[in-house]
């Protein structure tokens, strides 16, 4: 009886976790929206509604660099490029998506068509100087991977542009509560690709995805 408790047990894990951790309530995760063997334009995502804005593009924005230079949507004229949300001394799931990040940077790192920038959601202790570091410590090839800062009202505007999430929150490790979610942008600023930047198999797919992107005409 012990024997069949602990098969039945098992098989249950098993299927939990094996079985999709998508929130239904976020159609634009993970690779939900494909047709095919295109990419859709997955667009902005209204929490009240549930619903898909696919005529939204990412409006313009500047920040600063590691290197002191301005970033804005110039910078990706002619690109795609992968966003995400951060902060240095986060100590929780940044470390885990940073390494999947530079994954990403080691794969299409020479592929001038693909750029990463990583917004700082700490825009107090992550300054210039630090985000230099930290680039550094990555060992990343600077103008591949932007790491910015600038006003935090903005920078908290452009995570809900792309689909994310960023805010101070005093009960959360660290003292921010942010999304580790990684986005995917085409050269007209559409949102293409979104992926859980922690979870290892669904950033495997999110590469094959800026593949497709790249081969889109």
């Amino acid at each position: 009886m012990k024997r069949i408790l602990f098969i039945f047990i098992s098989a249950l894990f098993f299927i939990q976790c094996t079985t999709s951790t998508s929130n239904p309530d976020e159609p634009f995760l993970d690779n939900q929206h494909r047709k095919g063997g295109a990419l859709p334009i997955i667009g902005k995502f209204d929490p009240e509604t549930k619903t898909l804005d696919e005529n939204h593009v990412i409006p313009a924005f500047s920040f600063m660099n590691q290197d002191s230079q301005i970033v804005n949507p110039e910078t990706f004229s002619g690109k795609v490029y992968v966003a995400d949300f951060f902060f240095i001394h986060c100590p929780t799931i940044c470390p885990k998506v940073k390494a999947n990040m530079k994954r990403i940077h080691d794969k299409f790192l020479k592929d001038d068509r693909v750029v990463l920038l990583s917004h700082s959601v700490d825009t107090y202790h992550d300054t210039i100087p630090a985000l230099k570091a930290y680039s550094e410590k990555l060992e990343v090839q600077s103008g591949k991977w932007h790491f910015v800062t600038g006003k935090k009202a903005e920078i908290y505007q452009m995570a809900d542009e792309y689909n994310s999430f960023a805010k101070e929150d005093p009960d959360a490790p660290g003292g921010f509560d942010h999304s580790g979610y990684i986005v995917l942008v085409d050269k007209n600023k559409h949102i293409r690709a979104v992926a859980r930047g922690t979870d290892n198999e669904a950033v495997d797919r999110f590469m094959g995805d800026i593949t497709k992107l790249l081969a889109e005409k």
